[in-house]
């Protein structure tokens, strides 16, 4: 078993992702468990890079679902493609090949269904990662629907039947926590938080993707942003991926340190709302964090 974790670490590195010993094990035991992942956290933590950076250490496709209020299962399992079925009964009553009542059960076929992407992960000949993101910003009823995919991996199509999976994807779900989730979906995942990094993670994560930056410019950084996640004055806390765009923006101009000057000249890189970047560019606290 430590090999196989140790195999798993290699290809995380190899992608440059940077992880903790939770992570590593949560992920292992889930994949051999073949268990979908639930991960929670805030906006900006990295959890939908989770899956993504998993589809490409495993080498596998990535199929995402993106959840909005009102998704139902037409968007999210399979629709019918009526274009290609007036066609076809337009064709076949105009030649008079069959009747009406012939017809209708024939147009519910294989060859008549669209898959999106929840039918598409489990009817894939090679293993997928199947990225469900923000779940909690679906009903509670489309929630219910995905119980049967999550524990059996298979759905039911009325007119087919129930279709079961012919490989088992590597499920990863997200949620914000904008809704609590019912204990039903929990119940048949595997479950990680993600908080922000703190500012020595913050800055392996910038090494690792931004190769050559300066360390100690990278600090400087890391601690800035610590500064506006914990303040009250920011209402949009930076992701980490707004953290890597205001490094890049600093080295793009030649900045080698962190000053108040250069803070205020790319601070909208960093902060995305005005009122944040009106009120955080007044804080005392916050220049106390720059040279």
């Amino acid at each position: 078993m430590n090999t196989e974790i140790e195999n798993l670490k290699r290809m995380l590195d190899e992608q440059r992702y940077i992880y903790d010993e939770e992570l590593i094990i949560t992920l292992f035991v889930a994949l051999k468990l073949e268990r979908p992942l639930l991960i929670e956290g805030a906006a900006g933590v990295g959890k939908t890079e989770v899956a993504k950076v998993m589809a490409r250490a495993l080498g596998r496709e990535l199929v995402r679902l993106q959840c909005y209020e009102g998704m139902d299962e037409t968007k999210a399992l399979y629709e019918w493609n009526y274009q290609k079925q007036l066609l076809t009964i337009q064709v076949k009553m105009g030649t008079g090949e069959v009747e009406t009542s012939e017809l209708t059960g024939s147009l519910f076929g294989e060859e008549y269904l669209l898959e999106r992407p929840l039918l598409r992960s489990i009817r894939s000949p090679e293993p997928v990662v199947l990225l469900i993101d923000e779940i909690d910003k679906a009903d509670e009823e489309f929630e219910a629907f995905l119980l049967e995919l999550l524990s059996e991996f298979q759905v039911t199509i009325p007119e087919l039947g129930t279709i079961k999976s012919r490989t088992s994807p590597f499920v990863v779900l997200t949620s914000n926590s904008v809704r609590p989730l019912s204990d039903a979906l929990k119940r048949r995942c595997a479950y990680l938080y993600i908080d922000y990094p703190t500012v020595e993670k913050e800055v392996r994560i910038i090494r690792a993707r931004l190769p050559g930056i300066d360390t100690s410019l990278a600090v400087q950084v890391a601690e800035a942003v610590k500064y506006l996640r914990e303040s009250d004055k920011v209402v949009k806390k930076p992701s980490i991926a707004e953290t890597l765009d205001w490094i890049s923006a600093l080295t793009t101009l030649g900045i080698k340190s962190l000053d108040e000057k250069a803070a205020e000249s790319t601070i909208g890189f960093v902060l995305k709302n005005y009122e944040d970047i009106e009120g955080i560019l007044d804080d005392e606290g916050f220049r106390r964090t720059l040279n």
